[in-house]
């Protein structure tokens, strides 16, 4: 069976996937002419992107390409037509460094600045790139990193306007999350929407600090909590009642970073025969009465949502069983998919009353970046959009576009193997929809035989059927991140 796997044809050819992470060194703004079917006049709104762009600076490559400093795409549809445009998040960090044309600070994926250990010795100073997420709320547009403030900036030309305190919710060093969860109708709040983030504070003992926010950006709520044992968490869940943190069991040895070894994320180890605790966190004030369950589980980076049934709170997530991370003697781009763990799909059944767990893989074929309807989030759901390898065994690059019905297990599929590789799909819903997939699905993805990027536009209800837009953008995007929809156009 081994030999059957690794003698079988791969669905993507490794050096045209490869070029899909080359710098893109122009910032473009123009209509979209090359378009193949039709654009849907009801879908108005922007579609905006973060991720890295940026690899190398005058020849020095990162070694991660989690700390490329981050590039903003905005995508916006009105009236028919498509307008893109792209823009650097101008960070400190980036500014200093395209000014020096040199590599000036360390990554927290273990880039180094060249000179070895000696040149990286006590050098705690790594580069804030906002390179992860971007979510425009209470009239602001804000690019996302997680281990340091948002960086704000204008959404009608991209230009950044700097580090953003949120009208003071934040002080400067504050950490401001990557994922945060807009909770469609807050029942703290009347009904209305409230942005929901969280920072972390590792340590021997971490400290969760969450935020909720107004729709206008102001501050309705601000608590905490102190878990034991280091912190390594990228993403959390909400319901009306909770939020709900994975704690993976991880160890982190500093001593590699501290003296200028290794890069402080390549520090933090996955312990997989040691259980993984889940917080539920109380929303509602005083916030006091929090629930921790532990769980033989496998690495999260990312949750698809949470809900609440009865006496009862379902996660679900994508789990690894072990952290995917690239072998430290070779190049992220020599990476063999082969021989890293697929994320699966994987629900978590909390029991309020008796602190029991029951834990169930719903979907194994290799998957990452979720997508549900909006008004679902934190609430029971039925459909699923996710990114998908093309095999329904193995790891493999993502290829594909999956949707899931949950209630009935029917799969929808679309493939763009061999040469097209897939984004984090976006589910917009379409206006006075009825049922829950009535939207369209956007997702960005690489043509590597064109080495260019299109933007896809799916019918949600009908995926098998494909694309029903193609948008050929001139040039390529490397493989980003995260993104978000607006209604608003800023054209």
């Amino acid at each position: 069976m081994l030999i059957q796997e690794k003698t079988k044809k791969k669905s993507y050819n490794q050096d045209e996937w490869k070029r899909g992470y080359e710098s893109q060194l122009n910032e473009y703004n123009y209509w979209v002419e090359d378009i193949e079917g039709e654009i849907p006049h009801q879908l108005q709104g922007t579609f905006f992107r973060n991720g890295p762009g940026l690899f190398e600076i005058n020849g020095t490559p990162v070694k991660h390409p989690f700390d490329g400093d981050g590039m903003v795409c905005a995508i916006t549809f009105k009236n028919g037509r498509v307008h893109f445009k792209n823009r650097y998040v101008e960070t400190e960090g980036y500014l200093q460094e395209k000014k020096a044309n040199k590599l000036l600070y360390r990554g927290v994926f273990g880039t180094q600045k060249p000179g070895g250990w000696l040149n990286n010795l006590f050098d705690f100073n790594f580069k804030k790139i906002a390179n992860t997420n971007i979510i425009y709320w209470g009239g602001k547009l804000l690019a996302l990193w997680e281990a340091a403030e948002p960086y704000s900036l204008d959404p009608g030309n991209l230009n950044t306007l700097g580090k953003d305190y949120l009208d003071g919710i934040l002080n400067p060093g504050d950490a401001f999350g990557a994922h945060p969860w807009i909770d469609p109708s807050c029942q703290l709040d009347g009904g209305q929407p409230c942005l929901v983030n969280f920072s972390i504070q590792p340590g021997l003992s971490s400290k969760i600090t969450l935020f909720e926010m107004n729709p206008q950006g102001k501050l309705l709520r601000r608590y905490s909590y102190c878990t034991p044992g280091f912190c390594f968490i990228h993403d959390f869940a909400i319901t009306p009642n909770y939020c709900i943190f994975f704690q993976n069991h991880v160890s982190y040895n500093p001593f590699p970073f501290i003296f200028g070894l290794k890069g402080a994320g390549e520090c933090v180890q996955f312990n997989a025969d040691k259980p993984t605790r889940i917080i539920l966190i109380p929303r509602t004030p005083p916030h006091k009465e929090v629930k921790v369950f532990e769980v033989s589980a496998g690495f999260v980076f990312h949750h698809i949502n949470a809900f609440e049934i009865d006496d009862q709170v379902c996660l679900d997530s994508i789990c690894y069983r072990s952290i995917p991370q690239v072998n430290p003697d070779l190049s992220y781009k020599e990476v063999v998919f082969e021989d890293l763990d697929p994320g699966q799909l994987w629900r978590f059944t909390l029991n309020l009353k008796d602190q029991t767990v029951n834990q169930e893989m719903f979907e194994s074929q290799c998957c990452e970046f979720p997508a549900i309807h909006p008004d679902k989030v934190g609430r029971s759901y039925r459909y699923l959009f996710i990114g998908a390898a093309h095999d329904q065994t193995g790891n493999a690059p993502l290829q594909a576009l999956l949707k899931l019905d949950l209630q009935t297990g029917e799969r929808q599929f679309y493939s763009f193997a061999p040469h097209g590789y897939a984004g984090e799909p976006i589910f917009i819903p379409k206006p006075n929809a009825t049922a829950e997939d009535e939207g369209w699905v956007l997702m960005l993805t690489y043509d590597g035989s064109r080495h260019r990027s299109d933007v896809m536009v799916f019918d949600g209800q009908t995926i098998n059927n494909g694309p029903i837009a193609r948008i050929h953008l001139k040039h390529h995007i490397p493989y980003g991140l995260h993104g978000s929809w607006t209604p608003e156009c800023f054209i």
